[in-house]
């Protein structure tokens, strides 16, 4: 077996190639690695192809003799290449696949921008039923399109696909991160965006903690999953036949309640927190089917991201670096 992995160098391919070359049940199969602006080393079982995704040429060598592939790679630092990068390279992924004697299953990161997360509400947890409704910009909707266009090769070519839609993914400090309120700032929203100036000043003088509320007046529900959770929930995916043309939420089994992350920050003498009211939304992701299906389930909760996050301690060869705004 021969798997390509796009997006190899970014958050999750970083955490899913060592996880997957260490792992039993593929421990026969090689990798090929598509990168562009970041390179890895080749290595034992880990072939590297340098080019574009968009480039037609570099992807029918990174196709040669790949029976499945794994689609991680997005394009959110340079929104300007969404559309050439995201939907051509894309579709000249499926199309090199599906004319491929070889071809076995293709499986696509997705996320939670598909269905508005805290942009738009819903009267009940989000399943794999519910319309998509992407929230404004240009990488939500690419994201629409890509599923839309895995689906369909499923029904034109009889294709073995399989989606996995993420909410927003953890690794290492980013969840402190997410929570400070100057340039270090990990994801959104911009604090500036919902504080006025001299309020935002003094809260940042304070270090204070900021405790989102929703358009309803209680603390925030967002959906979050820890990088290790989610590799987990790729490699239970990966040359499974339940997963064929299926999509699958994974998540954490609950959101992050801000207002009980506030209380576990406080009770350890931290910060002290500062509620800021939102027009977003509560959200709920729903991961029961990939829990019945694939047999996968998440380990790491609230209590387990904040731990994490605060606990860890960069070393001087990995500085903070934000490749995307979140």
């Amino acid at each position: 077996m021969r798997l390509l992995v796009t997006g190899a160098t970014g958050k999750v391919g970083q955490a899913f190639l060592p996880a997957f070359l260490s792992y039993g049940r593929f421990a026969d199969w090689d990798v090929v690695a598509l990168c562009n602006n970041r390179m890895l080393e080749p290595a034992a079982r880990l072939s590297v192809v340098k080019g574009s995704v968009a480039d037609p040429h570099v992807v029918e060598q990174a196709l040669e003799g790949v029976t499945h592939v794994l689609h991680l790679a997005a394009v959110k630092e340079t929104p300007d290449q969404a559309i050439d990068v995201a939907l051509k390279g894309l579709y000249l992924l499926l199309d090199g696949f599906c004319r491929s004697a070889s071809r076995q299953q293709f499986t696509l990161l997705s996320g939670d921008c598909v269905v508005g997360h805290i942009f738009h509400g819903y009267s009940a947890p989000i399943t794999e039923k519910v319309p998509r409704r992407a929230y404004r910009g240009v990488y939500a909707l690419t994201k629409v399109l890509e599923e839309t266009m895995l689906e369909q090769f499923g029904i034109q070519e009889g294709l073995n696909w399989t989606t996995l839609r993420a909410p927003w993914i953890m690794e290492k400090d980013d969840f402190r991160y997410a929570f400070e309120l100057g340039s270090d700032q990990f994801g959104g929203p911009a604090w500036a965006d919902l504080i006025g100036a001299d309020e935002l000043a003094a809260l940042r003088q304070d270090r204070a903690l900021p405790a989102m509320r929703d358009a309803r007046g209680a603390y925030l529900k967002r959906s979050f999953i820890h990088v290790d959770d989610l590799v987990k929930a790729i490699l239970a995916a990966l040359d499974n036949p339940a997963a064929y043309q299926e999509l699958f939420n994974v998540s954490m089994d609950q959101p992050v309640d801000y207002g009980a992350v506030a209380d576990l920050l406080e009770a350890s003498g931290n910060r002290q927190r500062r509620d800021i009211p939102t027009p977003f939304h509560s959200n709920w992701l729903d991961n029961s089917k990939a829990r019945m299906v694939l047999g996968w389930q998440p380990e790491i909760d609230v209590e387990g991201l904040v731990e994490r996050a605060w606990s860890y301690r960069r070393a001087a060869d990995d500085p903070r670096i934000i490749w995307y705004p979140g």
